[in-house]
């Protein structure tokens, strides 16, 4: 029987301090963990509202996973969400909307979740054992934050990943400003503002899922990798490894692409860069407008864009931008500094309104309402500390501005071109190189393949040649 999600070391109470302080208000079984051997498991246990993140689940799940990471039988980590509609449909952001609506303090109230909410993304992203996160059903927004910073991400064919924050007056955080711009080209920029959607294994074409299996396996092989022993003197790296071998076996394959080709793919990948490729909102609207190759879904994207919050935009675009540079702890400090900002601005309990609590859901009334109105002071504010604040104070010290575990999801497309650039005859050694490098793993031969189509000549005579 799972445990009921209850602290009882107060020691662990006073390591969070009274970020994981623990409410009268908090509900007793949102979060259940659970033991099987090795394996401790974290299942988010509110299923009628897509286990939506609240302030009573992450003060749970916080010392929960410090006890876990102290503890030499506990070997890994998993994370789940109960039901079979999603791992985690976003934060619950309808309570922080009604709250932010009693002024300074509820506004206040809102941003100390959101402190907390990336303690915990940033605890996982930095964790010292193996974390498995299972991204079956719809994973958005909190979801998000709970499994891209880990390094194993399985999604399955009931996948719906998409971060749709510009939609109700906000913007991709949870970690967004980091994993978002060091996706392929300009895949992350185009996710971030337009909030598309990737189903099933387009989550691991994109570089967001590092594994793809079927729904039906997940309970073998919880099982199975429950099983796993780890001698004292393996190391991280080698415990990951072996973490990743495991769940080899029970793939069963990628759907064909007949079925379900690559999306952001081909013609339609290189329209994504060149028209998302500009450090302007102004910009971009003009590279869509003047796309002709693609001009069904620049319009569609055109109108998307047109619905979504103008300052919400732009304030996405600059964190797009200055991501790239941003440590991970950097990351979450930051992100609680422009969350603070929204908290503050009309646009974020409008657009909550709106688009999730009026039924049906309307268009919303964004303050300003067009571009051209959200100047550039208006953005350089949410990336400002507020005089008599400090930055977040995170709960774990680990740090890194790449993350380590990338080798475990398909092979970047900057390492492609690093290959490609070497001088081949043609595209087949490429090909060969990463399935060796990768030992056969399903999709990298998909994801190679299209890439060198893409962006490669092998002109006779000349040898292959990145364009």
């Amino acid at each position: 029987m799972p445990l009921r999600a209850k602290v009882t070391n107060p020691a662990f109470r006073a390591t969070a301090k009274m970020s994981t302080k623990e409410s009268s208000g908090d509900e007793p079984d949102d979060v259940l963990f659970n033991s099987i051997y090795g394996l401790r498991s974290v299942e988010l246990n509110r299923p009628k509202k897509l286990n939506s993140l609240n302030g009573s689940m992450a003060r749970k799940i916080v010392p929960r996973l410090q006890e876990w990471e102290k503890s030499s039988l506990a070997n890994m980590i998993l994370i789940s969400g109960a039901g079979t509609k999603a791992l985690c449909a976003g934060g619950d952001v309808a309570a922080l909307a009604l709250q932010n609506e009693n002024g300074v303090e509820g506004q206040k109230a809102s941003t100390e979740f959101f402190g907390l909410e990336y303690r915990l993304d940033h605890m996982i992203a930095t964790y010292s054992k193996p974390v498995i996160s299972f991204m079956d059903g719809i994973t958005m927004g909190g979801g998000v934050g709970l499994s891209m910073h880990a390094p194993f991400r399985i999604a399955t064919e009931r996948t719906l990943f998409a971060m749709p924050e510009t939609t109700i007056g906000f913007f991709p955080d949870v970690g967004g400003s980091f994993f978002l711009p060091r996706l392929d080209g300009e895949t992350g920029t185009y996710l971030a503002l337009t909030s598309e959607r990737l189903k099933g294994v387009q989550a691991l074409y994109a570089g967001i899922a590092t594994h793809y299996l079927h729904s039906s396996v997940l309970s073998s092989m919880t099982q199975r990798l429950s099983e796993l022993t780890f001698p004292d003197h393996v190391a991280l790296p080698e415990r990951l490894e072996i973490v990743n071998k495991t769940m080899a076996e029970f793939s069963i394959g990628l759907p064909p692409l007949e079925e379900e080709p690559m999306l952001m793919a081909g013609s339609l990948r290189t329209a994504i860069d060149r028209c998302f490729g500009f450090n302007t909102m102004e910009e971009i609207s003009q590279a869509l407008e003047q796309e002709t190759e693609h001009k069904e879904w620049a319009q569609k994207t055109l109108e998307t864009l047109s619905s979504r919050s103008p300052t919400s935009l732009k304030v996405t675009l600059r964190q797009m931008r200055l991501g790239k540079k941003w440590s991970i702890s950097e990351t979450f400090q930051r992100e609680h500094e422009i969350a603070a900002n929204f908290m503050r601005h009309p646009d974020f309990v409008e657009g909550v309104k709106a688009r999730l609590m009026s039924k049906p859901p309307r268009q919303a009334e964004w303050k300003p309402a067009t571009l051209p109105e959200v100047t550039e002071d208006i953005v350089d504010s949410f990336f400002k500390i507020p005089q008599g604040e400090r930055r977040l104070a995170l709960l774990s010290k680990g740090d890194y501005n790449n993350y380590p575990h990338a080798h475990f999801a398909l092979p970047s497309e900057k390492e492609i071109e690093e290959v490609a650039r070497e001088g081949h005859s043609s595209r087949r050694p490429v090909v060969d190189h990463f399935l060796q490098k990768y030992a056969h793993r399903e999709g990298v031969r998909r994801k190679v393949v299209e890439v060198l189509a893409r962006k490669t000549t092998t002109a006779s005579g000349e040898g292959l040649k990145w364009i």
